[in-house]
């Protein structure tokens, strides 16, 4: 199994607009962040994790001509808002809480109601309505992992022995009993202070002892985070500042 970060930015990507930081100046390409999304590949299946504003931009850049599936981990704009671009692969599985997918519902008419616009896509919905239960896939056993974004309930995944949280503050004791004995945990880091809904850099660390997975990689990283490659020499062993492009291999 393969796991191809597609981004590994915030909301407003790195660089940000209007900004002229060192990070979002940096010539490094690895300071360069698209927003938060990534492709599970396993034989010929593709299993995509979020489809936000970038994700055109991303199936261009890495050359994928198919999605058939997609997990979303919850209904902010920067994970959701490329779903129409989905449009030139006709027919997609998309798997989301209830709220998430009425949501879909809602903002997308006219590939929802009775009379579909003629080009627009196939979408099924799926809703995840037990977060305690394994579910398919196509071929992927897929176990959500229920945490909260401040006061949004949100849904990380695991697939085997890689597991990907995004976008959280808390995870409760059972959720993380979840996350025990993974090869390879994507998770969230917003950046070196605090912040209401995401963990700050030392608080994924304190999350990243207390599960131990064999290796951790930080995503959904701000321009506030620092120079990718001064922040990854101050890191423990086993644990990377991801970047887009990184591909993983996982073993099944």
């Amino acid at each position: 199994m393969k796991v191809l970060l597609l981004g590994t930015g915030t909301s407003t990507g790195v660089p940000q607009l209007g900004c002229s930081c060192s990070v979002c100046k940096s010539d490094d390409i690895k300071d360069n962040r698209l927003r938060s999304s990534l492709l599970v590949t396993k034989d010929n299946e593709k299993l995509l994790i979020d489809c936000g504003p970038d994700f055109r931009q991303q199936m261009l850049l890495y050359g994928i001509t198919k999605i058939t599936d997609i997990l979303f981990t919850h209904e902010h704009y920067d994970h959701v808002s490329g779903l129409d671009e989905v449009r030139p692969f006709r027919e997609v599985n998309v798997f989301a809480e209830k709220r998430v997918l009425d949501m879909f519902v809602h903002n997308m008419p006219y590939v929802f109601n009775a009379k579909p616009y003629p080009g627009a896509p196939k979408i099924h919905l799926h809703e995840i309505s037990d977060f305690n239960l394994l579910f398919k896939v196509a071929s992927f056993d897929v176990q959500p992992i229920r945490m909260m974004h401040q006061r949004l309930p949100v849904l990380g995944y695991r697939i085997g022995k890689f597991a990907y949280i995004t976008d959280f503050s808390v995870v409760d004791e059972a959720e993380c009993d979840k996350l025990k004995g993974l090869d390879v945990l994507v998770m969230d880091a917003l950046r070196i202070s605090t912040h209401p809904a995401h963990l700050s850099l030392a608080e994924a660390l304190e999350l990243v002892k207390k599960l131990q997975p064999k290796k951790t990689y930080f995503i959904h990283m701000s321009h506030d985070m620092g120079l990718h490659e001064e922040v990854e020499r101050t890191l423990p062993e086993g644990v990377f500042l991801a970047y887009d492009g990184l591909e993983i291999e996982i073993a099944d």
